[in-house]
């Protein structure tokens, strides 16, 4: 493992942090909120840590990028943001302790938008801007921005990339990386500032425009209100967020086919058919589910329903309704939601639907060999035939998906939270959803959890924002061996 040039990459993601800094501090000088300072300390540490590591890595030129150095840098690259990125929350004095501005970075970074602040409204318009930001550049993933503006770090980068593109199979759109990232950059600059014309064109102030942009192009879900969209009781609101969300839960690369004028890509992928169907079967069950208990409108019912469906299966965590006061049924179904996630390459969490489309073929491929043990059956996406280490690696994701799940959950119950707390917490943070179940629903936060189960529920939004194992390989001693 070669240290100086992975110490030297990390040193370049800080430096350009320090970058993404300035915004926050133009917006704290322009509202005088008393943030300034606090933010200038933070830029002044990143700064100094960046070049630390850049002058450590200075003489680590290589021609080749091993996956484990790939590996190292993208999990050990994340840890770094999420940690500088705190300094703002906790030098601005926004969180008592270091472990709650670190939770609130990595929720931000890793979009999954779970919060420990209790009073939003009465945070600074700089820190929740910052707070915006850092899902906004999480969500498509720093470590692709910087290959996109930094072509030295192309050599060897498809390591990286393959590290952190959440995806199954990466889909590099054009021979050259970078210029794959300055793609995938380009849409999502582009989709994020329409959303921000549609938002202001229903009366939503700029600024909230702009922090809800930032947050539901990266299905982050955070929100400058303390009861996120339901603050607007705004049906034209609501429409408007679930199309952009529903776009940002899409494979990205379906976009660079579009503007390659084969719009008919949409259609004939299965991933995005199978997306599709899910959002409007289980908004349908879960609209009749409440329509005359929860909801006395058909009318309101689907409107609510559509939208947590949306929300939660493109894990971005926005709330227009508390869902735990839906029926038993929508409970589930939104459970399930938790875990499906969005599509492969998209910018949302979860399992991905690729992986549960694998998953269903691989075990009907096993049940028709029983039957017809002599056939030659084989699992195919969008007719391509889905070789056998991807199967593999897909089924080994799933059990690992799961298994953590469970262990996670068993821990959280050992520092005596609730049963149903546990499952919606981990649920919520592995899939990098926001709001669970329980004590951590939509109208709680995490605050109230103990310093030992936000250190571990971090460590599971790393888990889902890096796809499991990135993050789990580390801890096998071969990686480290020579």
């Amino acid at each position: 493992m070669r240290w100086r040039y992975i110490s030297k990459t990390i040193g370049v993601l800080l430096i350009f942090l320090c970058f993404a800094m300035t915004l926050p501090l133009v917006l704290s000088f322009h509202y005088n909120d008393g943030q300034l300072i606090p933010i200038i300390k933070s830029i002044v540490i990143t700064l100094f840590s960046g070049f630390c590591l850049v002058f450590f890595g200075r003489k680590s030129d290589i021609d080749f990028l091993s996956q484990r150095e790939g590996i190292a840098i993208v999990a050990l690259g994340w840890t770094a943001v999420g940690l500088f990125g705190a300094f703002p929350f906790y030098l601005g004095d926004t969180f008592a302790s270091f472990t709650d501005a670190f939770f609130e970075s990595v929720s931000g970074f890793t979009t999954t938008g779970s919060s420990v602040m209790t009073n939003i409204e009465a945070t600074s318009l700089s820190i929740l801007m910052w707070r915006s930001f850092i899902q906004w550049l999480g969500g498509m993933g720093i470590i692709v921005l910087t290959l996109a503006i930094l072509p030295f770090l192309g050599v060897g980068g498809m390591q990286l990339y393959k590290a952190e593109v959440p995806s199954p199979i990466p889909d590099k759109l054009t021979p050259r990386l970078t210029d794959s990232a300055k793609i995938l950059w380009a849409v999502y600059a582009g989709i994020t500032a329409m959303e921000v014309v549609f938002l202001l064109g229903g009366g939503m102030s700029f600024y909230d425009s702009l922090s809800h942009a930032f947050t539901t192009m990266p299905t982050g879900g955070f929100s400058p209100k303390n009861t996120s969209i339901a603050y607007y009781d705004s049906a034209y609101f609501e429409y408007v967020i679930a199309f952009f969300m529903l776009l940002a839960g899409i494979n990205f690369s379906l976009y660079y086919q579009l503007l390659r004028g084969k719009p008919l890509s949409f259609w004939k992928d299965t991933e995005l058919r199978f997306f599709i169907l899910l959002i409007a079967i289980f908004t349908l069950v879960i609209t009749f589910n409440n329509y005359g208990s929860a909801y006395e409108t058909i009318e309101n019912s689907f409107r609510y329903a559509f939208f947590q469906v949306v929300s939660i299966l493109t894990t971005t965590g926005f709330a227009t309704a508390d869902y735990e006061t839906f029926s038993g049924l929508s409970h589930i179904i939104l459970f399930i939601c938790m875990f499906i996630g969005a599509s492969a390459g998209s910018t949302g969490g979860g399992m991905k639907c690729s992986r549960i489309i694998v998953g269903f073929k691989y075990c009907y491929r096993e049940l028709f060999k029983l039957i017809h043990p002599r056939s030659v059956a084989q699992v195919k996406i969008n007719s391509n035939v889905v070789a056998d280490d991807v199967l593999r690696s897909v089924m080994g994701f799933l059990a690992l998906y799961i298994g953590l799940f469970v262990l996670c959950s068993m821990l959280l119950g050992a520092m005596g939270i609730d049963m149903v707390t546990s499952f919606g917490a981990v649920a919520s943070c592995i899939g990098n959803i926001g709001p669970g179940f329980g004590t951590v629903g939509p109208t709680e936060n995490f605050a109230h959890l103990p310093i030992f189960a936000k250190w571990l529920l971090l460590w599971c939004m790393l888990l889902g924002r890096l796809e499991i194992y990135t993050i789990i390989i580390l801890l096998v001693p071969e990686f480290w061996r020579k």
